[in-house]
């Protein structure tokens, strides 16, 4: 009787290391596959600007970035402008426009 038991007790332990590795294998592409939320993507830049605060400091940080009360929240319109310009001037250079050609590119591009 104890020789039955043992053996399944064995059986049953070794199939469920079989199945153990199939099973881990599927549930990471499941969750890695998700994008993240505005949400979850507005706590993790605040998170980022908040690195080295502690304590009261942190919290009221946090509070306030979430809130869009921090510059970290929202990208400001000098930002925008600046990327934009950024942009605008790779493409110029790409297409070697010089002088008028230039410079009529370049407005038509920054007004979007």
């Amino acid at each position: 009787m104890r020789i039955r038991t043992s053996m399944l007790a064995l059986g049953l332990s070794l199939g469920a290391l079989a199945a153990a590795p199939a099973f881990a294998a599927g549930a990471p592409a499941a969750s890695s596959a998700k994008a993240m939320t505005a949400q979850q993507s507005k706590m993790a830049t605040c998170s980022h600007e908040s690195k080295g605060m502690k304590g009261d400091a942190h919290k009221k940080f946090m509070s306030d970035c979430l809130h869009g009360k921090t510059a970290a929240a929202t990208p400001t319109a000098k930002t925008t402008q600046q990327e934009k310009m950024k942009t605008c001037n790779a493409d110029a250079k790409t297409k070697a426009l010089k002088g008028a050609a230039r410079k009529s590119f370049m407005s038509t591009c920054l007004k979007g």
